[in-house]
């Protein structure tokens, strides 16, 4: 495996940018030798996503109309972290924002994934928050929220029949599942002993 960047950039120009994302394009000499272009969505905020998880083991969605797919989507609460702010904090003030839940413990789940890394650099962090307390959700002006407080093994039915379709989701949601078996596998294969 060859790990040395076969892309020559030989200059780059912003063509667009906003306080979210900046849009770069690049003239380039591809791996083959020829001349290109490269575009890519810088995002100026990094993905967080948070799986919330009540003592019953059952989980809240955040549905909303989604408009660069022109769907209503449902999805774990996600938000951005900027600049500044540790990962930990953004998930805290995203789940308490979007579902007016607050947790005395968190885990990451899943650290640094890149979400479409063909054409743009966004990376995420994916939290589990556990010991919920339910207050006021505060969204912001932009989002038009609704809650779904559903079992987990519910959520993660959604994924597999194609209702839940937003990458950090059905990331989270799977590797819930993949948990799951791996500690229902891990007890018994304790019980065979």
């Amino acid at each position: 495996m060859n790990a040395e960047n076969p892309w020559v950039t030989h200059s780059t120009r912003t063509v667009y940018e906003n306080p979210w994302i900046r849009v770069s394009e690049s003239q380039v000499t591809n791996p083959s030798g020829g001349p290109g272009i490269y575009g890519v969505v810088h995002f100026r905020n990094r993905a967080i996503g948070v799986l919330p998880i009540d003592d019953e083991g059952h989980t809240w969605l955040v549905g909303q109309y989604r408009y660069t797919l022109g769907t209503y989507e449902w999805e774990i609460p996600e938000g951005g972290c900027p600049d500044g702010e540790s990962a930990l904090d953004a998930a805290k003030r995203e789940l308490r924002e979007e579902t007016g839940l607050i947790a005395t413990h968190y885990r990451i789940l899943l650290d640094d994934l890149a979400l479409s890394n063909s054409v743009s650099d966004e990376r995420a962090t994916i939290f589990v928050a556990t010991g919920l307390t339910q207050t006021e959700a505060e969204p912001e002006e932009t989002e038009d929220l609704r809650l779904r407080r559903l079992p987990l093994g519910e959520a993660i039915a959604m994924v597999r029949r194609g209702v839940i379709t937003d990458s950090i989701s059905v990331i989270a949601l799977l590797a819930m599942a993949v948990e799951d078996a791996d500690g229902l596998m891990a007890r018994e294969s304790t019980l065979a002993t």
